[in-house]
């Protein structure tokens, strides 16, 4: 890092209808730095970040990129400034392919006009092996997987060779050995002068990567500091205002009562010769590297795909799953890694989005009783403290941790016996990891079995009573998390 400036942001505000989302923010980006934005869902980060490529236009304030006054008016004006981002949420265009993905609107034309696609598909592969990202660049999207969508946005951000880089959570949908194979392009990029703004709620990263912190509340930045300067329990103060007790207090609320047993399941390229049992009260923990097979494993004991193999035992009695609608109706709930792709209704409301799965405990043949699904709505919001101004809000609206209480609420209501639950602290904030901590041991303690799928190793020690490790489609190994280390885990799953 050296002492000269990127990106000044000069006393910024940002205006919305009835609230200040901005109040005279400053942040200094230098050469050659990568510099924490840090805070809760709702603090300003993102509307910053929007601004800053030109998505929202700010109320007041000054912007400099290398020391000349910009007006960031649209995306295209940021990337041709020098201003590119990784977004948290993926936003691909399925039937095209990743070359098209990376080089929309940047394609190489031939003599005739047209699309050069071999050139267009040699500088993709060319910049996917600089990265060692291994994915075939004619490949469509939507063949990929969510880990996959998340490294081609990585590349795309890199691929526009800007001096600032902003990283908006771009490890939520990534493994361990993605995230080391990042952290190294990101070191090679600081080398070279760049400036990169990352921001994650993963502060084990926060404190491995970057040099130095400003730390967001209430729309205000509240301090910046050096990273080495900083003790995690100071960030997560400074972030929530208060002391926050970060760790979680796991109980043990196992029984003999068996909920699901799964004997020799397999689904085709998927996963293969499963074995497990869940009983009721217990947090079974999946860990995998990405394409382990863990998500396509819950997706199948949930309808979303038919086991080629094998068998699955609900209460001791064999029993097919061919549907979502039939998972529902043996009282297993999923809540997915996505939830903005497959979670939730963005366009609905709160009300609506928390009724979907129960709407047959109120409604009356062809009609809801809607004083009904309000109750419930509201008992929702109330026991998960979700922050909205009122439940006929848009959920798209809403910060991603309470999108994610709204997803809990939604399949509280079907009050499960056996509850799927895949990456659920994904992209949410300290306060709201430990609200789906305790809605997870809340369940198990009132006898619901959970299987909980994470990328991070230690949100499963602290949370889970037992993990399974799945590697390429095999479950490899079975631990109880009172007589394993860290590293035995990791060094099965690698």
């Amino acid at each position: 890092m050296t002492s000269e400036k990127l990106l000044e942001v000069k006393n910024v505000s940002k205006l919305f209808p009835g609230v200040v989302a901005l109040d005279n923010v400053n942040f200094t980006l230098h050469k050659g730095s990568i510099h924490s934005l840090c805070g809760e869902n709702g603090a300003g980060k993102s509307t910053l970040m929007h601004i800053l490529m030109g998505v929202y236009q700010k109320n007041g304030g000054t912007i400099l990129f290398k020391g000349k006054s910009v007006n960031l008016r649209t995306p295209k004006m940021a990337l041709e400034t020098g201003i590119s981002i990784i977004e948290q949420e993926l936003s691909p265009i399925p039937d095209m392919t990743v070359a098209e993905n990376i080089f929309l609107g940047r394609e190489p034309i031939s003599a005739r006009f047209f699309v050069n696609y071999r050139d267009l598909n040699k500088r993709t592969e060319k910049l996917l092996q600089t990265l060692d990202i291994q994915i075939n660049p004619t490949r469509k999207m939507k063949t990929l997987s969510l880990a996959e969508i998340q490294l081609i946005e990585i590349a795309k951000a890199i691929s526009y060779d800007s001096d600032v880089l902003i990283m908006d959570e771009p490890t939520t949908a990534i493994g361990e050995k993605e995230v080391e194979k990042l952290f190294t392009i990101m070191r090679q990029l600081q080398e070279q002068g760049k400036g990169i703004i990352y921001v994650s709620h993963k502060l084990e990263e926060v404190f491995t990567i970057t040099d130095r912190i400003t730390v967001f509340r209430d729309g205000k930045n509240v301090k910046t500091a050096l990273t080495k300067d900083l003790s995690k329990s100071n960030l997560v103060s400074l972030m929530v205002g208060r002391k926050l007790d970060e760790g979680f207090q796991k109980k043990n609320f196992c029984t003999q009562k068996e909920l699901l047993r799964v004997n020799n399941l397999s689904r085709k390229g998927k996963f293969h010769n499963v074995n497990l049992s869940l009983c009721s009260g217990q947090i079974l923990g999946i860990f995998g590297l990405m394409g382990s097979g863990r998500s396509e494993f819950l997706d199948t004991l949930f309808g979303l795909g038919k086991p080629s193999d094998g068998e699955i035992l609900i209460e001791g009695k064999p029993t097919a799953i061919d549907s979502p609608k039939d998972a529902i109706f043996h009282k297993i709930a999923y809540v997915t890694e996505d939830r903005k792709a497959t979670g939730l209704v963005l366009t609905s409301s709160v009300k609506e989005n928390i009724s979907i799965a129960s709407l047959q405990k109120v409604s009356n043949l062809l009609f809801i009783n809607r004083k009904k699904e309000t109750g419930n709505a509201r008992e929702m919001v109330r026991v998960f403290s979700i922050k909205t101004p009122s439940l006929d809000q848009m959920v798209v609206n809403l910060s991603g941790g309470n999108q994610q209480k709204v997803v809990l609420s939604k399949w509280l209501l079907t009050k499960p016996k056996i509850l799927l639950i895949d990456e659920p602290t994904r992209g949410i904030d300290i306060g709201a990891k430990q609200d789906v901590y305790n809605f997870i041991a809340k369940e198990a303690e009132r006898g619901t079995g959970v299987i909980m799928v994470s990328s991070e190793l230690p949100e499963l020690l602290s949370v889970c009573d037992h993990i399974n490790v799945f590697k390429e489609g095999t479950m490899v190994g079975q631990f109880d998390v009172k007589n394993v280390q860290q590293d035995e885990i990791t060094h099965m799953a690698a």
